[in-house]
């Protein structure tokens, strides 16, 4: 059975906490593990999650910061201790290839497993497979920072009314679904487009067209909420979001299911994150994320 959801593994930005890990997600999409943003510590949290090495196909980072990047040793590392059997690819901001060679021979270890680089340097589709195209878009940051976005492809949902008024069943339904027509009858006469799910992963930056283009009609969006409203100059100055423009987003992208994360050591009371993101008008499914959280992929429409 096909499996769709969101791991949090940690939820601190720059610093951790006593409740909250460095950043580090794994976004389970049928039998793929897309692990994004893997900060200190992802190792441990992936064991306490009950993710394995061998779950992980593709690693994301959106920018080199030590929050979203130091656990790449570590990760790395394990993968070849484990000897995962199949190719993993990874993708990261290619002005930033010093730090990933850095973090990747760290320190001493056997090379077993061939990790494929593939870095970024412009907005556009980084792979294509039968259940998904991943795409980047450029964030504002200090330093580049790439969002990431996951589409499933459209397909056709057969409408068994229409099905039955054209006198089509058996065998026939699958003889129409794979050549688009049955004597006069056209695969649009007895179906609708059924479309793909939507995932997105919005980390450090500010507002920008970016954020707008990849939360665009996403089911499911997990992006960084730094900063409470009160504190947007800080967010503006040290290029983040705040609760509030991480909700207005949402809301104005249709977003389903709004998922925060990425919080500033200074505040306490995750509730109040909640509160500034329905104060600004997100009314779909809200999440304030916590560690070691699931978050499933929003059925489809």
């Amino acid at each position: 059975m096909s499996v769709r959801e969101l791991v949090v593994l940690g939820t601190a930005s720059q610093v951790p906490t006593r409740h909250r890990n460095h950043n580090g997600y794994l976004l389970r999409w049928d039998g793929e593990g897309i692990l994004f943003d893997p900060g200190e510590g992802t190792q441990r949290q992936m064991l306490r999650a009950g993710v394995a090495a061998h779950d992980l196909n593709r690693i994301c980072v959106t920018h080199f910061h030590g929050d979203h990047s130091l656990g790449l040793a570590g990760v790395i590392q394990r993968i070849n201790l484990d000897r995962v059997p199949h190719q993993i690819t990874a993708h990261y901001p290619r002005s930033g290839q010093h730090f990933f060679d850095r973090l990747r021979y760290a320190t001493a270890y056997r090379e077993t497993v061939g990790i494929t680089e593939s870095p970024v340097s412009e907005d556009g589709v980084l792979a294509t497979t039968p259940t998904y195209t991943l795409e980047t878009h450029k964030l504002s940051h200090p330093v580049e920072s790439y969002g990431y976005r996951l589409t499933e492809p459209d397909g056709r949902r057969m409408l068994p009314d229409r099905l039955a008024a054209h006198g089509i069943k058996g065998p026939d339904v699958g003889r129409i679904q794979r050549e688009g027509t049955l004597g006069d009858v056209t695969l649009d006469d007895v179906s609708e487009v059924r479309h793909g799910q939507r995932f997105a992963f919005v980390m450090d930056t500010r507002l920008c067209a970016g954020v707008e283009v990849l939360a665009e009609g996403c089911d499911l969006l997990a992006i960084e909420s730094t900063f409470l409203d009160e504190d947007e100059q800080l967010a503006v100055d040290h290029g983040h979001l705040t609760a509030g423009q991480a909700a207005r987003v949402a809301q104005e992208a249709g977003v389903r299911h709004l998922v925060l994360t990425h919080f500033s050591q200074r505040y306490s009371e995750p509730e109040e994150f909640e509160r500034q993101a329905r104060a600004a008008g997100f009314e779909g499914e809200l999440t304030v994320a916590h560690d070691l959280l699931r978050v499933p992929v929003p059925k489809r429409r």
